[in-house]
C-alpha cells in the first residue's frame, strides 16, 4: 500500500489531488479525513448546547418547585 499526504480544499464535494501524486493513485482509495478542529474562543458553549441538547435516558429534570424547595 502507497500513502501519502497532502493539503487541500475540497471544493464542491471534491478533494483534488496534488499532480505529483496521481500518477502513483489507481481506481481504489481509502479516504481518511481530518478536519481542523474549531477555535473554541469562537464557539458559544450555551448557545451550542440549546440548540444540540444532550439527551440522558432517565432523566428528568427538576420542577421549579424543586429547584427551590429548601432543606
Amino acid at each position: 500500500m502507497y500513502t501519502i499526504e497532502f493539503w487541500t480544499r475540497i471544493k464542491d464535494g471534491l478533494i483534488k489531488i496534488p499532480k505529483e501524486h496521481r500518477k502513483r493513485i489507481k481506481e481504489n482509495v481509502r479516504v481518511i479525513i481530518f478536519s481542523e478542529e474549531e477555535n473554541s474562543a469562537d464557539v458559544d458553549f450555551i448557545e451550542k448546547l440549546l440548540k444540540n441538547p444532550i439527551k440522558l435516558q432517565g432523566f428528568t429534570p427538576l420542577s421549579r418547585e424543586e429547584i427551590y424547595e429548601r432543606s
